[in-house]
């Protein structure tokens, strides 16, 4: 795969996002920029105001979906807000109308709002596996059942990341972690260049341990 000159990650925050659902690949892009200073990462909200996300973490916006900026690749977390932002008429006109070249991912529970909208239809994805207590209670359900409830017909896969080309899909809170780094890697970079960001990062180890635990999914040959 060539080299994309610039991969810019837009990220999509909203009230009661994850943290480390967004923070993770915001910060492997971080990093990644002291290697190539060409890459990009920016938040973006449905306008400019600040967005307080979980815990009360408060960030500001680089970008309002009104600006439309240019990314290679848009990514939506997880987190309590989802429970709304699945719903979210306005987010799903913005990212129906965003090019069919920029690559749509997922963070956690980010994958119900693809699967809300059908676009996760005849596709595998994945969501959290592991539960908080109550989604383990008789009042709740696991993340990546309740994503198969919103999608049924999307095929739910275990892998920490599923690929299906255009739609990528990260696991857990942490699996953030592995769609940077994965991001990476659809933007061309080689494996020694994200394996240098892992090892600045302090995480060669158990960049080791999960980075073949991906799902590839071909359409063109299912």
């Amino acid at each position: 795969m060539n080299k994309k000159q610039g991969f810019r990650l837009g990220v999509y925050v909203f009230k009661d996002a994850e943290v480390v659902d967004y923070a993770a690949p915001y910060g492997i892009f971080s990093v990644a920029r002291r290697l190539d200073p060409e890459l990009d990462v920016f938040l973006v909200a449905d306008s400019l105001r600040p967005v307080q996300t979980q815990a009360g973490l408060t960030v500001h916006p680089n970008y309002s979906f009104n600006e439309m900026p240019d990314m290679d690749a848009f990514l939506i977390p997880g987190g309590f807000g989802t429970r709304q932002e699945t719903y979210n008429k306005r987010l799903h006109q913005y990212i129906r109308s965003l090019p069919e070249t920029t690559l749509l991912t997922s963070v956690c529970t980010g994958s119900w709002i693809y699967g809300n909208m059908g676009l996760l239809d005849g596709l595998p994805a994945t969501s959290r596996k592991e539960p908080d207590r109550l989604e383990a209670s008789e009042m709740g359900k696991v993340p990546i059942d309740r994503l198969a409830e919103i999608a049924p017909t999307c095929r739910i896969s275990r892998a920490r990341i599923v690929d299906t080309g255009r739609i990528i899909t990260g696991a857990g809170i942490a699996s953030g972690m592995e769609m940077g780094f994965h991001l990476l890697r659809r933007a061309g970079y080689e494996e020694n260049f994200i394996l240098e960001v892992a090892r600045v990062m302090e995480y060669s180890e158990a960049f080791g341990v999960y980075k073949n635990d991906i799902e590839y999914f071909n359409q063109t040959c299912n």
